[in-house]
């Protein structure tokens, strides 16, 4: 029996799925935070470490080591060559790792690593061709064809991009509830909301919040609950702003289709991250709009987890 390792590293947790050859999960483990460039190498290697652990661990009568043939790491931060390289060298180290219940078959082939954005889509669909439209803190959409060919739009964080995220959805309510307070723009329910879930005496208080509170990029992304919310309750500010963000992510996806697909492909859009989870239905939103524009288009959930996703690249290597 073969088996492989798929890893799903991001900047909030690292999960690691043991899979043998008939795609069936034996083991799971989660650990915290893989992206090196937001935690370092000697942290990103302890949580890769950790969830290999826990993933072979969890595998019950384990008798003897398991002997693992190929590997692929799905990580958030890798898109360059030289992030590539990085993670190489993690990796070897981790390879040296005497402590973990593995022996490695390891030919340097069959040693995998990408952008996280590849084992989203592979999970979501359950292969590899598709695109994902990935919408949660940040976003970025990815396809790739029967031929190989990928394509990419966004992922440029927080301050270059992420148009149709969470932290853009969260920043624009913030600015139309300022606006509102000036008198620049119509009254909405987004200044009563957020002062009441922040507990501020007026809105004027959002700036002692964002500037003063040293929040991060997730704090000021889980603020896009209170657009989704107003916007649900039927605001008309809090909508457009959603709208909006649907109208990017619809442009992200069709620029990605229009690039590597023919024009009679049927092609699966896969949607994960937390945007997709609102009460404003942003999800029907978006297939709708999408539909409108390439018909041709079926917009799914997700199938499996990105780490499954991860765990059947490797085993394609094996084949």
């Amino acid at each position: 029996m073969s088996y492989v390792l798929g890893i799903d590293g991001g900047g909030s947790k690292t999960v690691c799925v043991l899979m043998d050859e008939t795609r069936q999960v034996l083991g799971r483990g989660e650990a915290g935070a893989s992206n090196y460039q937001s935690i370092g190498i000697g942290a990103t290697l302890q949580a890769l470490q950790s969830a290999i652990q826990l993933s072979v661990n969890s595998v019950l009568n384990l008798t003897k080591p398991v002997k693992i043939e190929a590997i692929c790491l799905g990580l958030a931060g890798v898109g360059r060559t030289a992030d590539i390289e990085v993670v190489k060298g993690i990796l070897q180290d981790l390879l040296c790792c005497e402590s973990l219940p593995i022996t490695w078959a390891l030919p340097t082939s069959n040693i995998l690593i990408y952008n996280d954005a590849l084992i989203a889509l592979v999970g979501g669909v359950g292969h590899s061709v598709g695109v994902v439209v990935a919408a949660g803190t940040g976003s970025i959409v990815f396809g790739r064809n029967h031929q190989g060919i990928t394509k990419r739009v966004g992922g440029w964080g927080y301050i270059l991009g992420d148009e149709g995220s969470a932290y853009k959805i969260a920043i624009a309510g913030m600015q139309a509830a300022l606006k509102s307070y000036d008198g620049r723009e119509q009254a909405t329910g987004l200044v009563e909301s957020f002062q009441e879930y922040l507990d501020l005496p007026s809105i004027a208080d959002l700036i002692e919040v964002v500037y003063r509170r040293n929040l991060g990029v997730k704090d000021i992304a889980a603020l896009a609950q209170i657009v989704d919310l107003v916007a649900a309750l039927g605001d008309e500010v809090a909508n457009q702003i959603i709208d909006d963000a649907v109208q990017e992510l619809v442009k992200a996806t069709t620029t990605v289709i229009e690039a590597i697909f023919k024009p009679d492909s049927v092609i699966e859009v896969v949607t994960t991250g937390s945007v997709w989870k609102s009460r404003c239905k942003m999800h029907q939103r978006f297939t709708a709009s999408l539909g409108n524009k390439v018909p041709r288009v079926k917009v799914i959930f997700p199938k499996h987890e990105p780490a499954y996703g991860a765990g059947l690249v490797a085993l394609k290597r094996l084949n």
